[in-house]
């Protein structure tokens, strides 16, 4: 009889939990802003491709962005997804040592168009240019911008701009620091 009471009891309590897990799985779509703001989310990403393209002078559908957060700041690559578009190429390799023109500069309007704010970090990289160093560097189909902090602040704020661009652009790179 005790055991019959205790696996009642324990049923009783298992049970709720359950559906309640079911109901939390369920919950984004039982949102009733769901399509809102999967629309929102949707009509942003179109927005960050079309302002990349613009600001880039590429095709996003043909080049390939990847964003690496390493142990002493960052990169930027890029690389066409032919290695025979010699078009992409040449302008991934324009581009990209005009970004590094411009972050040296502390001009981070192109970032800023593409994605429609500033992106986290930028302020820092902007009041610290003697404490960051950008470099370009030509890859067999594309390039790459290197960023380097040579303080705790900056290095932080790198990481930061970095992870966002991870996330807005969707490219699933990690957002964990790595070796260069």
């Amino acid at each position: 009889m005790k055991h019959l009471v205790t696996t009642l009891l324990l049923s009783l309590l298992v049970s709720p939990v359950a559906g309640q897990d079911s109901k939390q799985d369920d919950g984004m779509k039982n949102c009733p802003m769901h399509d809102q703001h999967t629309k929102t989310s949707s009509q942003h990403q179109a927005d960050v491709e079309k302002h990349g393209d613009e600001a880039m002078e590429f095709a996003h559908d043909k080049t390939t962005h990847h964003f690496r957060v390493y142990a002493d700041g960052g990169a930027i690559e890029v690389a066409a997804n032919d290695v025979k578009d010699a078009a992409s190429i040449q302008a991934i390799r324009s581009h990209l040592a005009h970004i590094v023109m411009m972050f040296s500069a502390g001009d981070f309007s192109i970032p800023m168009f593409v994605h429609g704010q500033v992106p986290p970090g930028v302020d820092v990289m902007k009041s610290a240019p003697s404490e960051i160093s950008y470099s370009f560097e030509e890859l067999p189909s594309g390039g790459r911008v290197r960023i380097k902090a040579s303080s705790n602040d900056t290095l932080s704020a790198i990481h930061d701009f970095l992870r966002f661009q991870i996330e807005d652009h969707r490219t699933g790179d990690s957002t964990d620091v790595t070796a260069p």
